[in-house]
């Protein structure tokens, strides 16, 4: 579904991430860890658009989209969330959603059309997926921000992508929101057959839910392969688990 081929960037002589390859199955959950400043997010960001490569290719199901605008990449069926959070803090949990679906279905009003009425099944639908059916109609701004998290990811799959990126989806969260937080995330993707590349900071997490681990260290990829053989990487041990075998 996604593949990187031999991508850089640097950023004022500064290598973020360099000859990155990576290929994500349909279907798949794939996480990428590393330590702060590995270049995880440089990654996502190139791939989403919002910033060029140096060199390489981005490829989603074998069309080239390197160098296309964000918006571009979203309406081609790949979603995105941020490490900061990216909803209206004045708008409704409601209307925050709604507003992705109206973007996404490019829908015209007409004068026999309220705003409020527009799409309402579909957001509805999707605020239950994520558990906010209850504070819907809560000001999206005072709501806790575990909610403001879930309401992140409802406004990304208004887009209905097929290849969902998350970036540290649990940050900031406890450690029970964050295991309940990615059940969520999974079940859903399950449900809609999506496809999920995460960068993830917690360690049980990732092994427990990933098919398919990328290590980046230092802007390079240090390992990519399963949980169980990512783990037993000696390489990875010392630069990152922190272990020893």
């Amino acid at each position: 579904m996604l593949r990187v081929d031999k991508v850089s960037k640097s950023f004022d002589g500064f290598k973020a991430v360099s000859q990155i390859n990576l290929e994500v199955k349909a279907g798949e959950i794939c996480s990428v860890i590393g330590t702060n400043g590995a270049g995880k997010t440089t990654l996502f960001n190139i791939i989403t658009g919002h910033i060029h490569p140096d060199e390489g290719e981005i490829y989603f199901k074998d069309r080239r989209i390197t160098r296309l605008p964000p918006y571009a990449i979203v309406k081609l069926g790949v979603g995105r969330s941020f490490q900061c959070l990216n909803i209206f803090p004045m708008l409704t949990a409601f209307e925050n959603v709604q507003a992705a679906v109206i973007s996404y279905k490019k829908k015209s009003l007409n004068l026999f059309t309220t705003i409020e009425r527009l799409f309402e099944d579909e957001t509805d639908r999707i605020l239950n997926e994520v558990g906010l059916s209850e504070v819907k109609d809560e000001r999206s701004g005072s709501l806790s921000y575990g909610y403001q998290k879930q309401l992140e990811l409802g406004i990304a799959l208004a887009f209905e992508p097929e290849l969902l990126m998350l970036d540290e989806p649990t940050s900031g969260l406890s450690p029970s929101d964050t295991r309940h937080a990615m059940e969520s995330i999974v079940n859903i993707a399950k449900d809609r057959k999506t496809t999920l590349l995460v960068v993830e900071h917690d360690m049980n997490i990732v092994f427990s839910i990933s098919e398919h681990i990328v290590v980046l260290h230092q802007g390079h990829v240090i390992c990519d392969d399963t949980p169980e053989k990512v783990r037993k990487n000696i390489e990875v041990q010392k630069s990152y688990l922190g272990e020893t075998s």
